[in-house]
């Protein structure tokens, strides 16, 4: 690739040769954009034994939230040193998987814009349409010039097929998974989402997931996140989530536990604080201040040690008895939906 400088792609290069042969790395798709190709690459860490529990970290969707791209390349710089020495780390991947997607939509990353290079939204490309009221935002199909355009549906971009395809092969395939997508951009509060984007309906795995919120919220009682669905806050057609959630039930019904949440960073505080964001093409997304920049780069890595954690000790989230998961689906519905 030519042209201008690409510090996310640069940065997770330096990353991969840190790491070695300690993790396996490969280019799952090539974007080409104005005769330059843009790599996707895929890091995985850990096991190699399809039973084993996998926690996978998605970012940079859309290219204007580059913010997610950077926390998990962060995170993987972190990662890369403390397998020079945590034994205890390297217990963990012995049981259990890491997959690392940090840049999605290179295209958009390098312009920093919300679409890819077609002037398609990722995040609203898949079939699945929205029940109830949608807005423009929702996603739409007047014009790739318009933000939110959806594209076809039918004939996915390469980029979401690449995201489908690596979420089939590293997390269907396994009896418990988790995925977290980082984005930016919604409300003042950082926030964990989980599906229905689509429709104001308890998923299959309500019961595990309100167990999971209160296992968090007992352990870490002042943390920071918003946990709920995300059709609480808005509805959107073209999920991609929801179409891998759907894709999942339809295969694999209950027999297994695929958990995709969303990472949504609440970007208008940094707005607040610092009114001149208005004025940059990231500053609606993005911290512009060094020191913002590094808060929230470490601030997420208490949720992602508790996620793995968690994967490793099911018992009292996952693996739920016929009288909890009544229980559980009672409560959520009660604090979600009704």
């Amino acid at each position: 690739m030519t042209g201008r400088k690409f510090p996310e792609l640069e940065q997770l290069g330096r990353i991969i040769d840190r790491l070695g042969d300690k993790a396996h790395t490969q280019i799952i798709e090539r974007i080409e954009y104005k005769k330059q190709q843009f790599p996707i690459h895929c890091i995985t860490l850990g096991s190699t034994d399809p039973a084993a529990p996998v926690l996978a970290f998605f970012g940079g969707v859309h290219g204007l939230e580059k913010i997610g791209s950077e926390v998990i390349l962060s995170y993987m710089e972190t990662i890369s040193e403390l397998l020079d020495w945590d034994e205890e780390l390297m217990s963990r991947l012995e049981k259990s998987k890491l997959v690392f997607v940090p840049i999605i939509n290179p295209v958009g990353v390098y312009l920093g814009t919300r679409c890819n290079g077609n002037g398609v939204d990722l995040m609203r490309n898949s079939p699945v349409n929205g029940v109830g009221v949608t807005k423009v935002y929702s996603g739409q199909n007047f014009s790739r010039h318009l933000p939110w355009y959806r594209g076809d549906i039918l004939n996915m971009e390469k980029e979401a097929l690449a995201l489908c395809n690596i979420v089939k092969q590293q997390l269907f395939r396994s009896p418990l998974s988790i995925a977290l997508d980082l984005h930016s951009g919604f409300g003042i509060k950082d926030r964990l989402w989980f599906p229905y984007a689509s429709r104001k309906t308890p998923f299959a795995f309500i019961p595990q997931t309100l167990a999971l919120k209160e296992l968090f919220d007992r352990c870490y009682q002042h943390h920071i996140y918003k946990i709920e669905p995300m059709c609480m806050e808005y509805v959107i057609n073209g999920d991609l989530w929801d179409y891998l959630f759907d894709d999942y039930i339809q295969q694999f019904s209950t027999t297994k536990l695929f958990l995709p949440l969303t990472l949504e960073m609440g970007s208008w505080l940094w707005l607040r604080k610092n009114p001149s964001h208005l004025f940059s093409r990231h500053g609606l997304f993005h911290p512009l201040l060094p020191h913002r920049q590094q808060r929230v780069f470490r601030r997420h890595f208490l949720l992602f040690d508790f996620l793995h954690r968690s994967l490793l000790y099911p018992d009292n989230w996952a693996h739920l008895q016929p009288q909890q998961i009544v229980n559980y689906s009672s409560q959520a519905q009660a604090l979600w939906y009704d």
